[in-house]
């Protein structure tokens, strides 16, 4: 019993982020939680039942939150592998699929690199859209009716709108120090061609421009280009 943490708690009462979900407990007095197991226990005082129950994620998260520094390692990581651009239409298995490894475009940097933390961007969005659709510019953009698994969390416009959603958005400047390690970045490249990439903690010496880690098309790669390109987004999302 020492290691199980043990919380008390009225009737009826509301328990948020646990973790990213709510439980409504009913008539429950006592919660004990084991943090290894992810398994919660109610036992109601009248009764002494002890019910064992597996925490249903109904918002797909990680336990605990995740830190720039596991960002930046996994984006950095990204640039290690040999990627060709290649943005077709694949259909993909959902949760947790992905397009062959040896091709990508500059969203599956940042897919990839949250994978390796544990964050299922595709599920994330997916949910997301199904429940907001409005909110978003597939039917504006690509004049779709409804959300699709496969393609919507590898098109920057939807990766905005939900970096807008639930995480933070900052105003848009010119000060290389604003962009903090694990900031994500979104330009408009000639031609109308919106891009994304991650701020690591690599530093230019010349320019003091944080790198960013992006596929512009010759694969993931570490540069200096925070500033080649107008910029139409900065968020950071470390759930």
């Amino acid at each position: 019993m020492n290691y199980f943490l043990r919380i008390s708690v009225k009737r009826s009462a509301w328990i948020t982020r646990f973790p990213s979900s709510v439980f409504y407990l009913l008539q429950s007095d006592v919660i004990l939680w084991h943090p290894l197991t992810s398994i919660v226990m109610f036992r109601k005082m009248k009764q002494s039942i002890w019910v064992l129950l597996l925490i249903a994620l109904f918002q797909p998260t990680t336990l605990f939150a995740s830190s720039s520094e596991e960002l930046t390692t996994a984006a950095l990581e990204r640039t290690t592998y040999q990627v060709i651009y290649d943005g077709s239409y694949h259909a993909i298995k959902y949760p947790g699929g992905d397009v062959p490894s040896n091709i990508g475009v500059c969203t599956d940097v940042i897919i990839r690199s949250y994978r390796k933390l544990g964050i299922d961007l595709q599920e994330l969005v997916h949910i997301d859209m199904k429940r907001n659709f409005s909110k978003y510019p597939s039917k504006r953009i690509w004049g779709l009716g409804k959300p699709d698994p496969n393609i919507d969390h590898r098109r920057v416009p939807n990766l905005q709108v939900f970096l807008s959603r639930h995480g933070l958005e900052f105003e848009v400047t010119t000060n290389p120090k604003n962009y903090a390690p694990g900031d994500i970045v979104t330009w408009m490249l000639p031609g109308n061609l919106p891009h994304i990439g991650i701020v690591t903690d690599q530093y230019n010496r010349i320019t003091n421009n944080p790198m960013i880690v992006h596929n512009i098309g010759r694969g993931p790669k570490l540069e200096d280009m925070l500033f080649n390109y107008p910029i139409t987004g900065h968020y950071r999302y470390l759930p």
